[in-house]
Parts: structure tokens; sequence; C-alpha cells
């Protein structure tokens, strides 16, 4: 599961693109306790997520022209501009040049070889999210993409990342993690679209998890206040009990309560 020790190639942000940046504001705060802190007059309307004074997200109101409702998952780089031409030659593209933010750091916004957007994030003021892996935090992501091996290899080429098969209920999972992290160091998965039906339709992308204490509670209170259940609350041998959402203006993330790891 993810923490907040960084390293390169681990997700180290998050954020959300809405139509209704205060519904979200509402929704979000219901389902997980956050609270919305504007990043100041000079940020565009951007601001964080916090629970309990730290910062577990970012978001802002975004235009119809600036992408479908979502959450964006960032991945920490040393060097954006670096990174952003590694996904070039790996047939990938640049969807936003790296830029400064701020003094804080310098992002970009690139897209796998599947077409599938994702940011980067360097460092700078701000290492990344103040908290992960705890109730109301972000703990892991998963790739729904139409070719394991693929996705593997851009990933790998262009963050370092390492991949390995992981026996499942009903087959191997493929985990992914930071470059000679370990299985320890483990924050994702890559899943085949072609083995997840409510995801095919849906198409390729980066699925947040975030860690709740209750996802039944937390299922039932996104469908009182307008989400959408995409999967109801399962229960995972040996992984935990998991729900796949959308808030009401379609942006999809999951919930789950780990189990505990074993020792």
């Amino acid at each position: 599961m993810l923490t907040t020790r960084f390293v390169n190639g681990a997700p180290n942000w998050i954020d959300l693109g809405t139509p209704e940046i205060d519904g979200a504001i509402s929704f979000y705060n219901g389902l997980f306790g956050w609270q919305f802190q504007s990043a100041g007059p000079d940020a565009g309307g951007y601001g964080f997520f916090q629970l309990n004074g730290k910062t577990v997200a970012g978001g802002m109101q975004t235009t119809p022209e600036q992408g479908p409702p979502s959450w964006s998952v960032y991945f920490q780089s040393e060097d954006a501009q670096a990174t952003a031409k590694l996904a070039e030659q790996a047939h990938g593209s640049v969807l936003a040049q790296p830029m400064d933010v701020m003094g804080q750091g310098r992002l970009a916004i690139l897209a796998d070889q599947a077409g599938v957007p994702f940011g980067i994030w360097q460092p700078a003021l701000t290492k990344g999210v103040d908290v992960a892996g705890d109730p109301g935090s972000l703990c892991w992501v998963e790739l729904y993409t139409p070719d394991i091996a693929l996705a593997a290899a851009f990933y790998h080429k262009v963050l370092g990342l390492e991949t390995s098969g992981v026996p499942f209920p009903g087959g191997t999972y493929t985990c992914v993690n930071p470059a000679d992290g370990g299985d320890e160091s483990m924050f994702g998965g890559m899943v085949p679209l072609a083995e997840d039906p409510v995801e095919a339709q849906a198409g390729a992308y980066w699925l947040p998890y975030f860690e709740v204490e209750d996802p039944d509670a937390v299922v039932e209170k996104a469908q009182q206040t307008g989400g959408r259940v995409r999967m109801p609350a399962t229960t995972l041998e040996g992984v935990g009990r998991m729900a796949k959402l959308a808030d009401p203006y379609g942006a999809r993330f999951a919930v789950i309560r780990g189990e505990p790891q074993q020792s």
C-alpha cells in the first residue's frame, strides 16, 4: 500500500477535475470527512481536500474542454522534462508540457501508449500528499489497460516501474512497484480490460482506491448523495472488502478496507 515515503515512480499526488466543485466538496465531505481549502487567488480555483488539517488530494472546477470529470494520479519524477521525453519515445504523448507551479514543483500531464492520462509531479516545496494509506486517503492505484505487457513495458521505460505476478483468487494479479523497491513497496496493479466487463465498457484508465473503515457505509452514503455504485461492496479473500463508485459528476474511484498484512 501507499505511504508518504515517496520515491521516484510512486504516486505522490492525486487530484479531481469536476464541473461542480461545490457539489464535489459536499459529496466527498459526506463520504470521507474532507474539508476544502483554496490554494489562493493565483491558483485558478485550485484547492486542497484535507482531513484533520492534512492534505489528501487536490481539486478544481474544470470545463468540458479540459476533459471529462475524473481523478488524476500523479507519479513522482526527479525530472519532469526528461520523463515527458521518455513518454514520447515509448509511444505515449505529452498532453500538458512540464510547467512550474508557484514554486511548489513541476507538473506534466502525459498519456501512455493506450491513451490513458496520468500526471507527473517533480517535487519542490510540496513533496506530495500529507497522508496516504490511512482511512480517508489514497492507498492503491490500478491501471485498466487493453494490454498488460505493453503497459508494463511503457511504465518501466518512463517511470522505472517493475511488475510481478501475484496469485489471486481466480488467476494472477499484476502488481506494480518502484524500481528496486520489491514487494514491500507495491502501490498498485494492472488489470486487463477484457477481464472486467464494468471497466471494459468504460475504457482504459487509472483507478484510485481510498482506504475506508466501513465500505458498506460509504456505498450507502454515496447512493444517498447522488453517487453511483459501479461495483457493490465485495470481499476478496486476502485483500479486503472493496467497492467501485462514481461521484455525482461521473469521476470514478474505489474504496477498500484492506486486510491487515501478515508479518
